[in-house]
């Protein structure tokens, strides 16, 4: 069974949970599972998506040979960017020796004590 991942932006790693991957716009051979399965999208600076897919079996008929359709198809995923890491803060400075002589100097006044 064929599926076809696509993304936006392109270039993701795709990454079926039934083993096989590649990188979209692509076409991948998976074995037909008995149930559903996912694709997951990846690629640096974006946020990873997993998209579940649905297998649906069509038994047929006399008219008609048995199908196997996987939904959605194509596999479609649109990555958003990763929330960048918050930047370091500068590390604190130590006081300027001029500003403690200053302080030292001219001491703030002493209120007496509330009774």
């Amino acid at each position: 069974m064929k599926v076809a991942p696509e993304s936006a932006p392109p270039g993701a790693d795709a990454t079926t949970s039934l083993g096989p991957a590649c990188k979209t716009p692509c076409s991948i051979d998976v074995p037909a599972p008995d149930a559903g399965f996912s694709v997951t999208f990846a690629s640096p600076k974006f946020q990873p998506v997993t998209v579940p897919v649905q297998v649906v079996r069509d038994p047929g008929d006399f008219a008609s040979p048995p199908m196997t359709i996987i939904d959605p198809s194509p596999v479609f995923a649109e990555l958003t960017p990763a929330v960048p890491p918050p930047k370091a803060r500068n590390p604190m400075r130590p006081e300027n020796p001029k500003s403690k002589a200053a302080a030292a100097s001219n001491p703030a006044p002493v209120q007496p004590a509330a009774r």
